[in-house]
């Protein structure tokens, strides 16, 4: 944990004496590691009760803060503490996808704001990526001392001998740059084989997504193509989702499109996958069998 957090604070260039925001619950690694970074370079903790608007009750000048999305959502519905969140030198966003939406309005903020990557078996993230100022970027730039590698089957795999002893091989399917740098395209198992073609279940759900609805992709047997691409929206006027469909690469097109309440999501905020099917089949079975 030493070790993690003496990475993050170089690469970000963080200051012994600066001020740090604890402010998630400590029965998760992320708060656990504000804490391992305060010990670790010697900063002044600031502690506030867990909660959806962290910085509502505090005035102080922070220069270092880890939230999950949805605390920076609801930071940012509150002029007041939108503005708070501005004054803070970095910010780290982990523990949940974040949405396009939220990213486009943090791009303009004159902070340094990071999207993380990372799992338990690495304490904390292995990799930061720019989303805010001139640097915003879709590349994740790992730590120092962390390998990576892309496995045959295109699977994201991480060499960090300082937090673990073996290789981790992740689910994630990955690209790297020339740069070292790496992307992430989905996961190994949200893949849908629909007439031999392999589709990325998370690259399609980012090509149509925007502010006017929340979407989740999912697949139904078919008997031509072994299986379809079905669409979840939250949009009442399907016509306009149809339209936006349209403009993806043909076999990126889903067969079928539904409207639904919600999307079904974890508590962390990322798409419930097995959810989202339980879903379709219910759509689907409906339709056949009204």
């Amino acid at each position: 944990m030493l070790a993690s957090a003496k990475m993050t604070c170089d690469f970000l260039h963080i200051q012994p004496g600066e001020k740090a925001l604890l402010c998630m619950s400590l029965d998760h690694i992320g708060a656990q590691m504000m804490v391992v970074r305060s010990i670790e370079r010697n900063l002044q903790l600031i502690e506030e009760s867990p909660s959806g608007h962290p910085l509502a009750n505090t005035d102080e000048k922070i220069d270092f803060a880890a939230m999950v999305p949805l605390q920076i959502y609801n930071s940012l519905q509150v002029a007041s503490e939108k503005e708070k969140l501005k004054q803070i030198r970095n910010i780290i966003i982990g523990g949940g996808a974040i949405p396009k939406a939220m990213e486009e309005e943090l791009r303009d903020f004159p902070n340094a704001i990071w999207s993380s990557y990372g799992m338990t078996e690495t304490l904390s993230h292995i990799a930061l990526r720019a989303i805010s100022g001139e640097k915003a970027t879709e590349w994740y730039t790992p730590l120092e001392g962390i390998k990576i590698a892309v496995n045959q089957e295109g699977c994201l795999c991480i060499n960090a001998p300082m937090l673990c002893a073996e290789e981790l091989v992740t689910n994630d399917i990955a690209r790297i740059n020339e740069r070292g740098e790496f992307k992430i395209i989905g996961r190994r198992d949200n893949v849908i084989n629909s007439g031999g073609i392999k589709i990325q279940i998370e690259e399609v759900e980012k090509a149509l997504e925007d502010s006017e609805q929340e979407i989740a992709i999912g697949s139904y047997p078919d008997e031509k193509f072994g299986q379809i691409i079905v669409l979840l929206t939250t949009q009442q006027d399907l016509s306009i989702t149809k339209e936006a469909v349209g403009r993806l690469p043909k076999y990126w097109q889903p067969k079928r499109i539904f409207h639904v309440g919600q999307i079904p999501r974890t508590s962390n905020g990322k798409i419930a996958r097995e959810e989202v099917q339980k879903e379709i089949e219910k759509q689907i079975n409906h339709e056949t069998h009204p």
